[in-house]
């Protein structure tokens, strides 16, 4: 049994060294380099007063105009998710996301469906630059794209066009082209630093070379390959510590560890000591690819989305008008819809980043609780609704984490559990009336099996200044554990592939030395 684990932890050893190097030097990039995408609070922040003016079409009526632009979608559908009132390149227009996921922007004067051209794109981006630097830097068009580089979960947002600043650092911009929103800014050194981190930790590179129906597969493979070496490096090490406790022998000398060369003897504390990280890390990253679907989607579907806001939405939605004598401050960008079955709210939001209710007739203060648990009974169906509760604190499943804000994961929060067999949960929103998260009992694993032993997410480690300090330990200790294993790799690797006449020598034939001509006895006999 013994040398099956050596045997296994060697090769499997030699063949991921290099790639647990990179895979934990990368993963290193993405715990401590902030994510490569503008927070919606910096996009808005940087976006043009909205002004209303007399004249601008309802939500309902810029829905009706550009059905036949959007390949004949009914004009009222009741199926939108979210709607927002902003200015794109001076004109006032309305975002829209609907149940498909998809979204597009209709102009609030004429109801014409918004084309984001390159030309558009550029004075949107000159515009956004502006407002950081006072003064708009030249740029120009590079090209349209699908996936920039560390933007995730952009799908409905996509193509984009990107843009290079003249600005001596290589930055670029993307915009993108459903919505003329700015996305990302990056300098060149920023790019690059995504690149090593997301690109290589997260196997992008295969979308690059149109592989990416294999990303998955590769992810969960290397994850499965590399949990398999931590673990029997940690049982063989486990097996050849000879501590010296209560009487048991050691090896030659005292040793409490059988080697003797300078790296055997790195790799073997460096295993004990950055072993469990190296596994917890290995592991848990081949949970993330979620092998055989064993969780399920922490993902709420458009299909629950559109119950939860219900069938058919106030008619104040439809038909309000944005006008000049709406009592909004100067400082307003966005205005924004809510809505629950048929109680909806108009929110302002403005340039310091605050979200205010706006008073209007036919519009509600507040979700009340019955509003709220008759969304998620929508969404539940026929299961009904075991408790519900007001939450005021973080738990250990409804919680911020180090790359997300208040506004991602608000307080108060309503949790109502059901009574299904998975113990199924929905964390909903008040103020806004969002569904905000989900959870069943494969979740509450995967919570713990995957998020907890990956970013250590609980605890003491929701302090930044603590889980700082404990990561880095944690990564430098399994760095030093790979940067070993990278050295008895290519020292093994050489001696396995090294020719056959250097591992078995053919013996070489003296040669003889003539020190003096001898006399021929050869005779010649005539014929």
């Amino acid at each position: 049994m013994n040398v099956m684990l050596i045997f296994a932890h060697r090769w499997i050893g030699v063949a991921l060294a290099l790639f647990m190097l990179t895979w934990i030097s990368s993963g290193t990039l993405i715990a401590f380099v902030e994510a490569p995408s503008i927070s919606p609070g910096l996009r808005l922040l940087r976006t043009q007063a909205l002004e209303p003016r007399e004249g601008w079409l309802s939500l309902g009526e810029a829905l009706a105009r550009s059905a036949v632009a959007r390949r004949g979608e009914p004009g009222n559908d009741a199926g939108f998710a979210d709607a927002r009132l902003r200015r794109l390149d001076g004109t006032p227009a309305w975002i829209i996301e609907d149940g498909r996921g998809q979204r597009f922007a209709i102009s609030a004067i004429d109801g014409g469906l918004i084309e984001v051209t390159p030309q558009k794109a550029e004075r949107i981006a000159s515009a956004w630059l502006e407002v950081e630097a006072e003064e708009a830097p030249d740029i120009s068009y590079i090209g349209t794209i699908d996936a920039p580089i560390g933007l995730r979960n952009a799908e409905a947002l996509k193509p984009f066009h990107r843009f290079a600043v003249d600005d001596g650092l290589g930055t670029q911009v993307i915009v993108s082209a459903r919505t003329g929103e700015v996305v990302q800014k990056l300098t060149r050194t920023q790019r690059a630093v995504a690149y090593a981190g997301n690109w290589l930790h997260l196997f992008r590179w295969l979308d690059s070379i149109g592989a990416a129906d294999y990303r998955r597969g590769a992810l969960s493979c290397a994850g499965f390959l590399a949990a398999t070496a931590a673990l029997t490096g940690l049982v063989v090490g486990w097996i050849r510590w000879r501590p010296g406790l209560f009487g048991r022998p050691t090896y030659l000398g005292g040793r409490v560890q059988p080697f003797r060369e300078f790296w055997l003897k790195y790799h073997f504390w460096a295993g004990l000591l950055g072993g469990t990280f190296a596994l917890s890390w290995a592991a848990s990253g081949f949970l993330s690819t979620n092998p055989g679907q064993i969780f399920s989607s922490a993902n709420t579907s458009p299909a629950e989305l559109s119950h939860f806001r219900g069938e058919r939405p106030a008619a104040i939605i439809w038909e309000w008008k944005p006008g000049a004598p709406l009592a909004i401050s100067e400082d307003v960008l966005e205005l924004q819809w809510s809505r629950l079955g048929d109680a909806a709210k108009l929110f302002a939001l403005t340039r310091r980043g605050e979200r205010r209710r706006v008073d209007l007739q036919g519009t509600i203060g507040s979700y009340s609780e019955a509003e709220l648990l008759a969304a998620a009974g929508r969404v539940a169906g026929e299961t009904k609704i075991a408790a519900h509760e007001l939450i005021d604190s973080y738990d250990a499943y409804y919680y911020p984490n180090h790359r997300q804000t208040a506004e991602d994961k608000p307080l108060p929060a309503l949790r109502v559990d059901l009574a299904d067999a998975k113990h199924s949960s929905f964390y909903l929103d008040p103020l806004q009336g969002r569904l905000v998260a989900k959870l069943d009992d494969s979740l509450r694993w995967r919570r713990w099996l995957y998020s907890a032993a990956h970013h250590w997410d609980f605890g003491w480690f929701r302090n930044a200044g603590v889980w700082s300090v404990w990561i880095g330990t944690c990564i430098g200790s399994v760095i030093v554990l790979s940067l070993s294993a990278l050295v008895l790799g290519w020292r093994r690797l050489r001696r396995s592939v090294r020719p056959v006449t250097a591992r078995f020598p053919i013996p070489r034939i003296a040669r003889v030395t003539k020190t003096s001509a001898a006399p021929s006895t050869t005779q010649q006999v005539s014929p």
